[in-house]
């Protein structure tokens, strides 16, 4: 490639992710992607990269959603990453957590577990399973807004997923599992939405489980130049599925014997 067309695929991406950005802090759907859309997982994260550097917060997290099995091949890749950003980590309280969405944009309810990460070799570009399980610090149940201005995101492929934060909007932590190593394969989650059983799964619903979504973030993020920060969450991945949602839905994600955590989406304002 040549200095010429590389200085334009940049201009291009920087196009791209200025457009989410100001979409994402205008509260503003996007009727289109805004651009041409990425067709490689290298070109996704050059327009995240972007972004993030544009967007006025810090990092305290990241999600991991899943690659479809049809894209896998082509985009050589079986998981995607995204930031959560601090205004966008909420406590579960007594009350439903509102979660807030663009009007016109997509938004789902997903129930996850997350991990705590401690301290990491910074210069460690490969990780193995093993390795990774043993950086995880703690784990506790949680709920993320899959979030974007764009509402078809989901119908456009992983590498559009990944170009616009991961289609993250947010996460809900809720209590920390005790003991999470031995019990984890035995919590139940169940997810409910306006009254109605949606989804019912355990951790390995999530193909390779959700401890290699871990060590997929820690991976990710090293050879992205990014190595991930001691006690940074990563949300693992949706266990009962993802659940698109409309202003004024009310959900319930269960985790047996840890705790329930109850959430009401509302139309994001300023």
């Amino acid at each position: 490639m040549s200095a010429a067309d590389a200085h334009g695929l940049h201009d291009a991406a920087s196009d791209i992710a200025a457009r989410f950005v100001e979409a994402r802090l205008s509260l503003t759907a996007l009727p289109d992607y805004p651009g041409e859309r990425p067709l490689d997982m290298a070109a996704a994260y050059a327009t995240q990269e972007i972004a993030i550097g544009l967007f006025p917060d810090e990092i305290i997290g990241w999600k991991v959603g899943m690659v479809p099995p049809t894209q896998q091949p082509t985009l050589k890749a079986h998981r995607l990453a995204g930031p959560i950003f601090r205004r966008n980590l909420w406590a579960v309280s007594s009350e439903p957590t509102p979660l807030p969405a663009i009007v016109g944009g997509f938004a789902a309810v997903e129930a996850e577990f997350v991990a705590r990460i401690g301290k990491v070799d910074p210069s460690r570009t490969d990780w193995t399973l093993d390795e990774a399980t043993a950086a995880v610090t703690a784990m506790y149940i949680g709920v993320e807004l899959a979030g974007s201005p764009l509402s078809t995101i989901n119908d456009l492929g992983s590498a559009v997923v990944a170009s616009d934060f991961g289609n993250n909007g947010g996460l809900v932590l809720g209590a920390e599992i005790q003991d999470w190593a031995a019990r984890l394969d035995g919590i139940e989650v169940e997810t409910v939405i306006d009254g109605e059983i949606i989804g019912k799964a355990t951790a390995d619903s999530i193909p390779m489980g959700i401890l290699e979504s871990v060590r997929f973030l820690i991976e990710n993020l090293a050879r992205r130049g990014r190595p991930v920060t001691e006690g940074a969450l990563i949300s693992t991945g949706a266990v009962t599925g993802v659940h698109r949602v409309e202003i004024g839905a009310q959900s319930l994600c269960a985790f047996s014997g840890v705790g329930e955590i109850h959430c009401s989406v509302i139309p994001a304002r300023a």
